[in-house]
């Protein structure tokens, strides 16, 4: 009996391993421009390749197009972007995207999403919402929206630090 608790406990741990590491993403863990953690935001997350072996993890294509625009004269190998629905990364260029819709975006008003095919992106507009376009049609929407998106942002975390300073306040008023 002893034996067979201690084959069931080594099954149980090995499966938590094994579990949490397919939860793993590629480095780096967060965002170089907002500090969001990508395992969590691993459905939106993005990764660029230069050309002289550097790269860059974004948790978005928001933080990837703030990326792209503070490193003007580096030139990218390779954009690749999560797929919504596996979390698998993606050609960016040849990703299907889908602007808009019903579901938030990540660090943005207006939701980009990227898909592995025309299907799955038609089936997630089924339902909800959005449009259907390319990643040029995607970036160019995110720098479009940059200004917008960068004062909710700016706005909501004020909104966050206001709300955690007045909690100090009234816990330090408690002792």
């Amino acid at each position: 009996m002893k034996r067979m608790m201690t084959v069931l406990m080594l099954c149980i741990s090995l499966f938590a391993v094994v579990s949490f590491a397919a939860d793993k993403i590629e480095p780096p863990d967060s965002c170089k421009h907002c500090g969001m953690d990508r395992t969590k935001f691993a459905h939106s997350r993005m990764l660029v390749d230069y050309d002289d072996n550097t790269s860059t993890g974004t948790c978005s294509i928001h933080c990837m197009a703030v990326e792209l625009a503070n490193n003007i004269d580096k030139t990218p190998k390779s954009i690749k972007v999560a797929d919504f629905n596996t979390k698998k990364l993606i050609d960016a260029e040849s990703a299907s995207w889908v602007i808009g819709g019903d579901r938030q975006g990540v660090m943005t008003g207006r939701a980009k999403w990227a898909f592995a095919n025309k299907t799955a992106a038609e089936e997630f507009i089924k339902g909800n919402n959005g449009a259907q376009c390319s990643f040029d049609d995607a970036i160019k929407a995110a720098y479009e929206d940059m200004y917008r998106d960068t004062k909710m942002i700016r706005d909501k975390r004020k909104m966050m630090k206001m709300k955690k300073d007045g909690q100090s306040k009234v816990h330090d008023n408690m002792h």
